[in-house]
């Protein structure tokens, strides 16, 4: 069903239920219409009509691109499956052709929504509020005379009709260009032409006939002075279609001898894939839509009717319309107050004063939080004091997706020419910027820069950067591991964490993992970090089953997860197993989620969440109980704990098992506070917070006579709130806008002794007693569970086990014994 039923070396057993059949398909919501559910929550911004105007506006552009990328992948996907006789079953028992049919019976409706929603809501709204777009039936003879010579002088040029017949092949068609189709005839009674004329990229889409108050559709320009693009001919019928082709164009990188000519080619191809989708306007002349059916070999469910204007992608430029009324409040990302250090003067005025980053980091470990937090001037500074200062010698970065003016690029080729050893793993396979990492792949090797391309056979998808730097004792490192891509763009509209760590343990694993990038394998062994595809699997699976057996235990249980996707379906079956022992599970799940709440017996007590709102959100937090309470005694100790996760990883198939991921766990007590503050204002948000109900559909949640509670305007206030304190905090102030406790607090810092590792954590015993074991207990199994940070399998052929000592030395043991005893000697 996905993944491993049992990784090895998770060392727990999973909890046993009886009477449940947890293979049942009826129990796994299909990955596909899970996805378009996330869908119709972002339609449903462009219909809310607490949401402002323009806002709406710009989610019927998202909507659109959101859509044409499923549409490219997911059912491009299928499309090639059915096509090449897949009938195997999804856990949830379709077959691809069963998706396939179901998706656009799904599908349809969702657009004829869009459609409702922009020609009889938001156009008249904006008609209303002094935005018209007009029918070209509604303009003055003035105002036609003005658009036909634009026309001819702005548009013509650009336009080249291309016809079908004997003397002309079908025209190529390029994915997701809006076109024209056109049927002419020389005379009344002759054949039929069917002419194709795009609509031009480069031309305004809105063509503008009073500044920021009247527009007109282009396409509308253009079907209204035919008669000089086409002159002697009969103009029939004009219908705008506009069609989407499959993206799912792959090479075998086994046998291919340069990953770059390799990408280039699949690029090359994908312009030329089979079409999977055809929209075309609503009573289009029967010749042109059955040339495109059966030029283009389509299916009728692959044939949406449409009213116009069919691609709303080019709308959104009416947001940047000075009318602020019209928009949210807007939002500038701000400082982080940790990494801007202030002064009162005797006049009470402020002065900033400057401390590296690097003296800053290696105080405290800091969370960056963006787009509340500055991406410029966190991430960005920290590549480029990097770059800069003398006493760093080598910067390493995972570039995944950035932007084509890349200042952190720049931060990287400043560094090589500053002689710093700077090497890049850029993955050239990350879907549609293919094309922008291969021109970034040739400037970095320009300079000099090793490069890394990718990894046969997995994609590399960590947001991690390392900095190596020579201080008075010794060489130390500098890690950011983050949720988000090294893109300063997305950086304003994503909702994404980071941390800065001087940490020496995050800081080895990294250069073990960026030493598999440029080199021949990938460690399997790693002191902190869960990194997949080799221990990620094995670590969150294991902390699942040991919530279960605190659960059968009688301690508390309680597992919360922000991801972006809950697919692979392992993972979903140890949940069920977990929320079947007791565990208390809260799942804030942005789109995709196979697993199916409030089935009782099952998932009672597992309740599935989604936050859409004006950021999308793309962090990814676990907090894991781990036997904490509120008040418990063990919780003033490092056992009983609660563990906290940030990283690059969803628990999708895909990223456990085919991508190389990056999650740190989190011990600095502030951070965990605020990580600790955003779960449980999520869980409290009755704004923008949908409830996913047993059958995969979804509820808003809505404040009634409560005050509302909107998550992301709580941390952009509180964002603010934070960067004007006299004395910056590091991150959130109380008191906090939210009630309630929902999740346990965690510990005190811990002693200076105990900093070599991230903690202990208390565990149950493998067996089959739900009696927690005393902590006076000796076994082996349960020192190495209780310490199971302090100790790893080395590459050895002489030694099982390597104990980290709190001098930061290393001492090996040949058996679990030998290890216990070690541990036993210098941590109890």
């Amino acid at each position: 069903m996905g993944g491993e039923r049992d990784p090895a070396g998770v060392g727990i057993e999973p909890f046993e239920p009886d009477d449940v059949d947890l293979a049942d398909p009826s129990l796994y919501l299909n990955r596909e219409l899970s996805e378009l559910e996330f869908q119709k929550r972002v339609l449903h911004e462009a219909e809310d009509e607490r949401t402002p105007l323009l806002e709406r506006v710009r989610f019927l552009s998202i909507f659109t691109r959101n859509i044409d990328e499923f549409v490219m992948k997911r059912v491009g996907g299928l499309k090639q499956q059915i096509e090449a006789g897949v009938t195997d079953a999804t856990p949830d028992g379709r077959t691809p052709l069963e998706q396939w049919r179901e998706i656009h019976d799904e599908l349809r409706p969702m657009l004829a929504a869009q459609t409702a929603c922009y020609r009889e809501t938001i156009r008249p709204a904006l008609a209303d509020a002094g935005i018209e777009i007009l029918d070209y039936s509604s303009l003055s003879a003035d105002e036609r005379t003005r658009l036909r010579t634009y026309f001819e002088d702005s548009v013509l040029p650009t336009l080249t009709p291309l016809s079908f017949d004997p003397a002309h092949p079908f025209p190529f068609i390029s994915n997701r260009s809006l076109s024209l189709a056109i049927v002419t005839r020389q005379s009344p009674g002759e054949e039929l032409t069917f002419t194709r004329v795009k609509i031009p990229p480069n031309r305004p889409r809105l063509v503008e006939l009073e500044a920021g108050a009247r527009y007109v559709p282009i396409e509308a320009v253009i079907r209204n002075n035919l008669d000089v693009l086409l002159p002697n001919v009969e103009i029939v019928d004009t219908a705008l279609f506009r069609l989407t082709r499959n993206a799912e164009v792959r090479r075998d990188e086994e046998i291919a001898e340069d990953l770059i000519d390799m990408i280039e080619e699949v690029l090359e191809q994908r312009r030329f894939a089979s079409v999977v989708r055809l929209e075309i306007e609503t009573d289009a002349h029967p010749f042109a839509r059955e040339t495109l059916r059966e030029q283009l070999e389509l299916d009728e469910r692959e044939i949406y009717e449409r009213e116009g204007p069919l691609d709303y992608r080019e709308f959104d430029r009416l947001v940047d319309l000075d009318r602020p009324a019209l928009k949210r409040d807007a939002w500038t990302p701000r400082p982080h107050p940790q990494l801007t250090a202030t002064d009162r003067t005797a006049i009470g005025e402020h002065t900033t004063t400057h401390q590296s980053v690097f003296e800053r980091v290696g105080e405290t470990d800091i969370l960056l939080h963006h787009p509340y937090h500055d991406f410029t001037q966190t991430v960005q500074s920290f590549l480029h004091e990097a770059a800069t200062d003398p006493d760093v010698l080598a910067v390493k970065a995972a570039i995944y997706r950035t932007t084509s003016d890349s200042q952190v690029i720049q931060s990287l080729i400043d560094a090589a020419e500053n002689g710093k050893q700077v090497a890049v793993m850029v993955e050239l396979k990350a879907r549609f910027d293919e094309q922008n990492n291969l021109e970034w792949v040739r400037t970095l090797e320009e300079h000099g820069i090793h490069v890394a391309y990718g990894t046969i056979g997995l994609k590399t998808h960590t947001k991690t950067a390392l900095v190596v730097r020579e201080e008075d004792d010794g060489v130390e490192l500098y890690s950011h591991v983050g949720t988000g891509n090294y893109h300063s763009e997305t950086a304003k509209g994503y909702v994404d964490l980071g941390l800065l760590t001087a940490d020496q343990d995050i800081g080895q694993d990294l250069v073990a993992v960026f030493n598999f990038f440029t080199g021949p394998s990938l460690d399997e062994q790693f002191r902190k970090l869960l990194i997949a595809p080799v221990t990620m699997r094995e670590r969150f699976t294991r902390y699942i089953r040991r919530e279960a057996r605190y659960a059968q235990a009688g301690r508390p249980a309680r597992i919360v997860v922000k991801v972006n996707g809950l697919e692979d379906p392992a993972i979903v079956e140890e949940l069920y197993r977990a929320a079947m022992a007791g565990v208390d599970v809260d799942l804030i799940v942005r789109d995709i989620c196979r697993l199916r709440p409030g089935v009782e017996g099952v998932s009672g007590n597992v309740d599935v969440y989604s936050l859409v709102g004006r950021f999308l959100e793309h962090s990814r937090i676990c907090y894991f109980e781990n036997g904490a309470a509120p008040d418990d005694p063990a919780a003033a100790d490092t056992a009983g704990d609660p563990r906290y996760f940030i990283g690059s990883a969803d628990w999708m198939t895909r990223n456990l098992d085919y991508r190389v991921e990056a999650v740190t766990p989190v011990d600095d007590p502030t951070i965990r506070r605020q990580l600790k503050f955003v779960l449980e204002l999520t869980l409290a948000d009755n704004r923008h917070v949908w409830e996913m109900q047993s059958d995969g559909s979804y509820e808003q949640r809505r404040p009634g006579d409560e005050s509302a509670v909107s998550t992301q305007d709580v941390l952009m206030e509180q964002t603010r709130a934070a960067a004007s304190q006299d004395e910056p905090v590091a991150g959130l102030i109380e008191p906090y806008p939210v009630d309630g406790d929902l999740l346990v607090e965690a510990g005190p810092p811990r002693s200076a002794d105990s900093e070599t590792g991230r903690g202990e954590d208390t565990d149950v015993t493998d067996d089959t007693e739900t009696q927690l074991p005393s902590e006076t207990d000796g076994g082996s199994p349960w020192i190495l569970d209780r310490h199971e940070d302090r100790w790893y399998e080395p590459d050895s052929r002489t030694y099982e086990y390597a104990v980290r000592t709190p001098d930061g030395e290393r001492v090996y043991r040949k058996t679990a014994a030998g290890a216990a005893s070690a541990l036993r000697q210098y941590y109890e």
